[in-house]
């Protein structure tokens, strides 16, 4: 939208290829990558300059941006996965969601991994995937696709309130995944060199509703029950990352890390300082994909009207 408009673009990308999470976190079984290739041929056409493989904040500073830049743009999305502060979930052969995600991706598009998400062959392992939505059935699939000898999702309610698309689950459920309902894990068990063996659980009624609708799960006493694992996936969702190179330019986030911005603003997704925007889930937390591109949409609309084209 800005190079139709007369804007000079230039996009920095810590990845070694543009999208992002579109690119890196959606598995290729679900969006096939040639797609985004294809999107950056057309950008590279329309004049838009890409500088991948260079993260904000330790392979160019902020202040450079401002300096070089009329406006900057930050859509980073969120990359710090949520935890469950169960003991031993930092022991060896305990992954978390997303960085197991981009590694797996990198593999199949031929890409070396990086050293905060090395590849992790699942092949003839037994897999537990921890969480019920669509990270957590990507993870499912991904696991099973590269020859896990068996993956089981474990969900703490049923499944019909399960956060994510019942089509993700019906096609892991196809696949040959293996689901456990109303469990919720209480510890990481290890074997006697440290490495995780295996989970222990507790089952789980549904009591009253939550803020959102959906029933507590509540644990039943004396219920207590361990299943062995090789390996373990946490896919609980995620939260904004740390970002000091924001903050220390006088732009506001709330108590949650999330960058203050709002579609409301005189300018569109103008944060606190006037030279940068910032949209999707970095703004609104974990959300949709159609919702960052129409939130990148509207705040490069704002970054137009306070250029003054």
């Amino acid at each position: 939208m800005l190079a139709r408009h007369g804007v000079s673009a230039t996009v920095y990308d810590r990845h070694p290829e543009i999208g992002g999470l579109l690119t890196f976190g959606i598995p290729a079984f679900k969006l096939d990558k040639s797609l985004l290739a294809r999107r950056r041929e057309i950008f590279s056409a329309m004049g838009i300059r890409f500088e991948l493989n260079c993260e904000v904040g330790k392979d160019i500073s902020l202040e450079t941006l401002l300096e070089s830049y009329d406006a900057v743009f930050v859509g980073v999305g969120t990359y710090r996965s949520m935890k469950a502060d169960l003991p031993n979930e930092d022991a060896p052969g305990v992954y978390d969601a997303l960085p197991f995600l981009i590694a797996n991706t990198k593999q199949v598009m031929g890409l070396p991994a990086s050293p905060d998400a090395p590849f992790i062959d699942t092949a003839g392992l037994n897999v537990i995937v921890l969480g019920g939505g669509d990270t957590a059935m990507d993870c499912v699939r991904t696991a099973l696709r590269h020859g896990a000898a068996n993956v089981t999702c474990a969900y703490r309610r049923d499944e019909a309130n399960m956060p994510g698309s019942k089509k993700e689950v019906k096609n892991a459920r196809e696949e040959g995944a293996n689901f456990e309902f109303n469990v919720q894990p209480v510890e990481l068990v290890l074997d006697t060199q440290g490495r995780v063996s295996g989970i222990r659980f507790l089952r789980t009624r549904l009591g009253e509703p939550d803020g959102q609708g959906r029933r507590r799960p509540v644990p039943v006493p004396g219920s207590e029950f361990v299943m062995p694992a090789d390996a373990v996936i946490m896919a609980f969702g995620f939260h904004p990352h740390g970002m000091p190179w924001l903050e220390s330019h006088g732009v506001k986030v709330d108590n949650w890390g999330r960058i203050a911005a709002s579609v409301e603003s005189v300018f569109r997704y103008q944060t606190s300082n006037p030279k940068i925007f910032a949209g999707g889930d970095a703004v609104r937390g974990a959300d949709l994909v159609v919702t960052a591109m129409a939130e990148g949409r509207h705040a490069a609309q704002g970054i137009l009207d306070w250029l003054g084209k």
